[in-house]
């Protein structure tokens, strides 16, 4: 089922459920899809790709928003910004451990030649292309970063 279709359902399920933080959430994955599609003039679906970055940056802006009102000691706008977050992951594939992601990186690590840190650029664009959807770029970063220092 496309994401469009399941979105659908879902929405209407959070609507009969009265479900508004879940409401608000799945609206804001449609409305985003919405706009991509406008902006590229494609009345099309998305790519199983393109919907995985736009899902993970929906994801980014809520917990960037909730980290920056727990730094204001808000937690009353905190909340529904991580309660967002966990209902957009919904729709991610599953992220990968601490010990999966450790493992692949020092392959491809062996696999480019890297050494040291000057060789970082080059391992963090094989390891975002193959690890797309499946970890945070953070994520990555700090592995990368662990492995080559």
């Amino acid at each position: 089922m496309s994401l469009q279709k399941e979105l659908m359902v879902k929405i209407k399920e959070a609507m009969k459920a009265k479900d508004t933080v879940a409401l608000e959430s799945l609206r804001a994955i449609k409305s985003e899809i919405l706009l991509v599609q406008t902006k590229s003039g494609a009345s099309e679906d998305l790519t199983k790709v393109e919907e995985i970055k736009l899902l993970q940056k929906l994801v980014k802006q809520r917990k960037d928003s909730a980290a920056l009102y727990l730094e204001q000691d808000r937690n009353d706008l905190a909340s529904p910004e991580l309660a967002q977050v966990e209902i957009i992951a919904q729709f991610l594939p599953e992220q990968m451990s601490q010990e999966e992601l450790k493992n692949i990186i020092a392959t491809i690590i062996a696999n480019v030649g890297a050494s040291s840190m000057k060789d970082m650029g080059k391992v963090m664009g094989m390891a975002s292309k193959q690890l797309a959807g499946k970890a945070d770029g953070k994520a990555i970063s700090a592995v990368v970063k662990e492995l080559l220092g």
